[in-house]
């Protein structure tokens, strides 16, 4: 499930262009003797070109992966950048302890989590990754080997969680795992029949459980529209730990030369989608695996958006104005003919993350992805950045690949203070196109 050596890409189809690429033990040694700025690549899943550098050096990461200590009876853990959460894991839960927050991929490093800040299912009751970070290591490209915790480096630490890997490289994390009892999820499954039924059910459900989400049916209109299915879940109290569950690895099983999620086939599956969560469907116990990484046992299945990739949009909405919001960019997404496969609508809560660039803020955040069809696409997502700042809320950097300059320093006011921290040897894509520089 890795993106393999020679292909470096980001999750929605962008490719390293004319990009040097090079271990992070060499980077280390041979600083200043590369080409252009650098910046580090994990694995590639950034949806857009934050984790890009064209005609610059990427610093290959995944073999910076120790465990360099883990405190089996205080959950503290010490490890290098490149280490995969699935790995990690692999080892964390069998020992009764569990990331504190995680994205809806196992599939990313530790250092990509933190230079996102990535939130999780759980952001209302533990707020973002950069939450739990109790200290990093980063080395500047000057040579400098700086300790940053919340009383070190405290500016530093503050920009580099969340920080789009430009203040230089990450080569140490420190992070306070979360004690569980079980490996099972207690999950329940409610319908809700619109937008209203959907902020009651998540208002009562955040109080209640510990990770709450929902899916949207995009292409529901009339009286349906809003619909969706809410997943809300609580680790089990005790239930043992239950083996890792190999599954399958499934393929992609083409490299289709055009988009398959289209309005047509997207109406088969939400109808097949909703049928199979039964309303009234009691409590039940379930892996983890499929509840945080439902997608994780489909490998490539990007590839189903065709040859030009997809583009992902997600906002952060103040809750005053959330559900008008919402709802104008759910309607304009039909009116444009889009078809979007994952609809994902959740509440943030009001705890503030440490990180200067942090996405969420407390409200509710709306994820669509669609196909890249040019033009057509992008007319649409540049509506949906206007609603979202217009509301007073933001657009995701690291799930964007084209954002304009206004709305990314409309989402982020702070951008400029945040650039006094960024390492003078190190950029990206996303950085250039954002700002200027």
């Amino acid at each position: 499930m890795t993106v393999p050596r020679g292909e470096y890409r980001s999750w929605g189809g962008l490719a390293a262009r004319d990009s040097d690429v090079v271990d992070a033990a060499d980077w280390i040694r041979q600083r200043g003797t590369r080409r252009g700025p650098a910046l580090a690549y994990g694995n590639g899943r950034s949806y857009g070109d934050s984790c890009l550098n064209n005609s610059g050096t990427l610093i290959e990461t995944r073999a910076f992966s120790r465990i360099l200590a883990f405190d089996r009876e205080t959950g503290l853990l010490t490890c290098e950048p490149g280490l995969m959460l699935d790995r990690l894991l692999d080892i964390v839960v069998p020992a009764g302890w569990f990331p504190p927050v995680t994205p809806g991929t196992s599939f990313v490093t530790i250092g990509g989590a933190l230079a996102n800040d990535v939130h999780g299912k759980n952001h209302h009751s533990a707020g973002s990754f950069g939450c739990h970070v109790r200290a990093l290591e980063l080395m500047r490209s000057n040579g400098q080997s700086l300790l940053c915790a919340p009383d070190i480096n405290a500016d530093l630490f503050a920009a580099t969680i969340g920080g789009f890997g430009l203040t230089g490289l990450i080569t140490q994390v420190t992070l306070q795992l979360m004690p569980i009892r079980s490996a099972a999820m207690d999950q329940e499954v409610v319908h809700f029949d619109d937008l209203d039924g959907f902020f009651a059910l998540a208002a009562a459900s955040d109080a209640t459980h510990d990770y709450t989400v929902a899916w949207i049916d995009a292409q529901a209109s009339g009286r349906h529209f809003g619909r969706g299915v809410f997943f809300r879940a609580n680790h089990a109290p005790d239930f043992g730990f239950l083996p890792p569950s190999p599954g399958r690895n499934l393929r992609f099983p083409v490299r289709p030369p055009f988009p398959l999620v289209n309005r047509t086939t997207l109406r088969a599956f939400n109808w097949l989608y909703r049928h199979s969560q039964p309303r009234g469907a009691a409590p039940r116990r379930v892996p983890y695996r499929p509840f945080f990484y439902p997608l994780d046992r489909i490998r490539d299945w990007n590839l189903a958006y065709g040859p030009q990739g997809l583009r992902q949009f997600q906002c952060a909405i103040p809750m005053a104005e959330a559900r008008r919001a919402i709802e104008d960019m759910l309607r304009r997404t039909l009116v444009a003919g889009e078809a979007s496969f994952l609809t994902v609508l959740k509440l943030f809560g009001a705890r503030r993350s440490p990180g200067l660039m942090s996405f969420p803020l407390e409200g509710a955040t709306l994820t669509l992805d669609f196909p890249n069809r040019g033009s057509r696409t992008e007319t649409l997502l540049t509506e949906l950045d206007r609603i979202a700042i217009e509301a007073g809320g933001r657009v995701n950097p690291y799930k964007d690949a084209r954002m304009s300059a206004a709305t990314f320093q409309a989402s982020f006011p702070q951008w400029r203070d945040f650039a006094a921290h960024i390492d003078p040897g190190f950029s990206s894509d996303f950085w250039r196109r954002v700002t200027g520089s």
